[in-house]
C-alpha cells in the first residue's frame, strides 16, 4: 500500500480524501488490536500497515487511545442510545422487547471481532474510556430491566427478578458475536428475528394469564400459577433493601 498523503486540516476540497484515509487507519488498527491485542500494537505497527511512516501517521490520529476510544464508543455508546430510545418508547413491553433483541442481536452479527475485541481488551482500558465503557454497559441493562419490569407490571411478562432476566437476555444477544459467521445459512436479519422471537418467549406469560383471560379449569395448573406468582412475591421480599 502506497503511503497516503498528508492532509492539513482546514482544507475543505480535501476533506474526503482524509475522511476516507481516517477509516483506512481505523480499520487496520482495528485489525491489528484483534490480531496483537491493544498492548501489544503500536503506531509503528498502524503506520507500517498502512505503508506510511509515523511522522505521517500523527496528520490523522494522536495515539492508539484514540483509536480504541473509537471502537468503544462504536460498540456500546449506540446499543446504549437505542436501549434508552426503545425502552422509553410508548410501544407495549413485547413490541419493545422484540425490537431491542433484534436490534442489539443483529449489531453482535455485524460487528462480532469488534466486540470480542473490546472485551478482550477491558482490562487495558484508559480510566476515563473504562468508566464511559462501563456506564454505557450499564445504560444497557437498564433498558432491558425497564422493559422486563414493565412486562412484569402489565401482566405479559412472567414474574421473575427484572435483573436477572435481563442479564439473560443480554447474553443470549451477546452470544451471537462469537457464534455468527458471514455466509452460513441465516443472515443477519435472519437471525436477529429468531433472537427477537426466542426472548419474547423466553418471558411471555402463559396464554391463561395474559390480561383479560380466563383462569384454566384445572385446580392443579391454577394452584401451579400461584405457586409462580408466591415464588416471586417470597424472592421480593426476601431480597434485602439496600440504604442510602
Amino acid at each position: 500500500m502506497s503511503a497516503p498523503e498528508p492532509v492539513p486540516d482546514g482544507a475543505p476540497a480535501r476533506r474526503p480524501r482524509r475522511e476516507l484515509v481516517e477509516a483506512q487507519i481505523y480499520e487496520q488498527a482495528t485489525r491489528l488490536f484483534a490480531e496483537r491485542g491493544f498492548a501489544g500494537t503500536s503506531l509503528q505497527d498502524i503506520a507500517e500497515a498502512m505503508g506510511m511512516t509515523r511522522p505521517s501517521l500523527y496528520y490523522y490520529v494522536r495515539n492508539k487511545d484514540e483509536l480504541l476510544a473509537r471502537l468503544v464508543t462504536e460498540i456500546t455508546e449506540g446499543p446504549a442510545d437505542t436501549a434508552e430510545e426503545i425502552a422509553g418508547s410508548a410501544d407495549d413491553p413485547v413490541t419493545k422487547l422484540r425490537e431491542l433483541v433484534r436490534v442489539t442481536a443483529a449489531q453482535q452479527a455485524r460487528h462480532g471481532p469488534r466486540f470480542q475485541l473490546v472485551i478482550r481488551s477491558e482490562s487495558e482500558l484508559p480510566d476515563d474510556l473504562a468508566a464511559s465503557h462501563a456506564a454505557a454497559k450499564r445504560r444497557v441493562l437498564d433498558g432491558f430491566v425497564r422493559i422486563v419490569e414493565e412486562g412484569v407490571r402489565s401482566g405479559q411478562f412472567r414474574p421473575r427478578p427484572a435483573r436477572s432476566t435481563a442479564l439473560a437476555l443480554i447474553g443470549m444477544c451477546n452470544w451471537v458475536a462469537f457464534w455468527y459467521r458471514d455466509g452460513g445459512p441465516q443472515g443477519v436479519d435472519d437471525v436477529a428475528d429468531q433472537m427477537a422471537e426466542m426472548a419474547v418467549a423466553m418471558v411471555a406469560q402463559a396464554p391463561d394469564r395474559q390480561p383479560d383471560s380466563p383462569r384454566p379449569d384445572d385446580p392443579a395448573a391454577a394452584l401451579r400459577l400461584l405457586r409462580q406468582d408466591l415464588d416471586y412475591l417470597e424472592s421480593v421480599i426476601a431480597t434485602p433493601t439496600s440504604k442510602d
